[in-house]
């Protein structure tokens, strides 16, 4: 299998978040080969995954006689810790809503192009959905503070935060499908449940960084509405609870190996 440079670059992320930053923050090249290459990355590639990282400013290197080590920079420790937070207490409903709804009314212009990237992005992975242009909905009121700081990141100081209640108009499951594409994130549950679901064998190391990889998607992607607002036919927390099952079982000879691979690896 040929993964793309942008994958590479992805499961590499991954394997900073999951082994890297709890152990020290630091790896030597060749472990971060090692790894990726049991994921099908071919070397060119996991070299150049692992200089984009650095050039993005979350690696520093220093050399180790013939060997170079890789250092988790304070803002890639910030940037990993923030995710991991996100991706391994996702559970893919909101247990308690309170009926309110946080609503943030921003119009950004066609030509502002990086603000607009940021403002949908960011405000995706704080769970909003955009039922229309320039508004975005969310059940998650305690955001309020996020919404602010994505608001003054994009430069739009003329946006809005608002806390409101729903008291009359249409069906709010079809506000909640004009907002999110809950289709898809079903069938992104069910391929996650496909490949996970049952046991499977093999690395721990390697199945741990699949694992990993495949959930940390669903908290950019599905917004954990409360189970009111989620239709009958909804797979995620099932997938969450897989997701912690399968990443319990495998933890440990995971670490062990990646010690291993950390104490033993002979290039640079």
């Amino acid at each position: 299998m040929v993964v793309r440079a942008g994958s590479a670059r992805g499961l590499l992320l991954t394997a900073l978040g999951e082994f890297v930053l709890p152990s020290g923050g630091a790896a030597h090249t060749s472990a971060l080969i090692e790894v990726l290459g049991r994921l099908d990355v071919e070397e060119k590639a996991a070299r150049q995954a692992i200089l984009r990282t650095a050039a993005d400013g979350l690696l520093t290197s220093h050399r180790q006689g013939r060997r170079t080590r890789w250092q988790l920079t304070p803002a890639a420790e910030e940037f990993l810790a923030e995710g991991a937070e996100r991706i391994y207490g996702f559970q893919a409903t909101q247990p308690e809503w309170d009926g309110r709804w946080l609503i943030v009314l921003a119009r950004v212009p066609e030509t502002a192009r990086a603000a607009r990237h940021l403002l949908r992005t960011r405000l995706s992975w704080a769970g909003f959905g955009s039922p229309a242009p320039g508004v975005w909905i969310s059940t998650h009121v305690d955001r309020a503070k996020e919404a602010e700081r994505v608001l003054g990141e994009a430069g739009l100081s003329d946006g809005q935060v608002f806390l409101a209640e729903h008291l009359a108009g249409g069906d709010l499951a079809v506000l909640v499908r004009e907002a999110w594409d809950l289709d898809a994130i079903e069938d992104g549950y069910e391929e996650f449940l496909a490949e996970f679901g049952r046991f499977r064998g093999g690395d721990p190391l390697v199945r741990t960084v699949q694992l990993v990889h495949a959930w940390r998607r669903f908290p950019r992607t599905d917004p954990a509405l409360p189970a009111r607002l989620l239709p009958a036919r909804w797979s995620g927390m099932r997938a969450a609870k897989v997701f912690a099952r399968r990443r319990a079982g495998w933890h440990a000879a995971a670490q062990a190996e990646w010690r291993r691979l950390g104490t033993s690896e002979p290039g640079r």
